[in-house]
């Protein structure tokens, strides 16, 4: 799922990220080069770079569910010391794995394997898997399970959906008052990933990183719906109009 990717980079490269890297498949770099020139690839052999040569980390988007990405998950979680972003993918893989989710879920720093702070971005159906239950109840109760998922992870959790949740370790939470039905689109969440990865890489900590993240992302969607209208609203035009949400939000400053 390479468009998830370029996705990704493009969200965060709208949202001021000054360089974007994609790590992929070597037969995909054209289709990353294709779809977002502004990104460089690298290599997908996690020894090949220095991870704590970046300001924020990002992955999930697009990975797929296989054992070859436990390896880089792991080195993720144990040897960077900044912020990482997992969402899709990279939490499923926790899901499934309980020795990933044991070193996830570890509080992060000295004394422990796991080194990076965490910032996890799942839809209803991953926070469900997350939590073994159901959909239904994740519904029933979204701040509640945002506040558990964020206890659960030692994490700033970013419940998706109608009035995005997010939630601190510490039992905070925040809930979006931006965003509108058109967004519910493939590809949407692969942007916020993007977002709140380039706003983590211009200093802002772990929770103050999600809930700007949450808030410019639905300020684009709505921005991009009033052009374009909720129908036929793209995830594509909300990585587009996040410039002009900037743009707004600067000036009313």
């Amino acid at each position: 799922m390479a468009g998830a990717a370029v996705l990704c980079a493009r969200g965060a490269l709208r949202t001021g990220a000054g360089l974007v890297q994609v790590s992929v498949p070597q037969e995909l770099y054209p289709v990353i080069h294709t779809g977002v020139m502004e990104a460089t690839c690298v290599s997908r052999r996690a020894g090949d770079w220095d991870l704590n040569g970046y300001q924020a980390v990002a992955i999930g988007p697009g990975l797929g569910v296989r054992n070859e990405n436990q390896p880089l998950i792991e080195r993720i979680l144990t040897g960077y010391r900044g912020t990482a972003i997992f969402d899709a993918d990279a939490l499923n893989h926790l899901a499934e794995n309980e020795e990933l989710m044991a070193l996830a879920s570890s509080p992060a720093g000295c004394g422990s394997r796991r080194k990076c702070s965490l910032i996890i971005t799942p839809h209803p159906g991953e926070a469900a898997r997350l939590l073994g239950c159901s959909t239904r109840e994740i519904a029933e109760d979204r701040e509640g399970c945002a506040r558990a998922l964020a206890e659960k992870l030692n994490a700033v959790a970013v419940l998706k959906g109608a009035g995005t949740i997010v939630a601190a370790p510490s039992g905070e939470t925040y809930s979006n008052t931006t965003g509108n039905p058109g967004m519910a689109t493939g590809g949407s969440g692969d942007v916020l990933t993007g977002v709140i990865a380039a706003l983590v890489g211009q200093g802002l900590g772990p929770l103050e990183a999600a809930c700007c993240g949450v808030y410019l992302h639905g300020l684009a969607g709505d921005l991009g719906a009033q052009y374009w209208g909720e129908y036929s609203l793209m995830a594509s035009d909300i990585a587009d109009s996040l410039a002009l949400a900037i743009k707004q939000i600067v000036e009313e400053h």
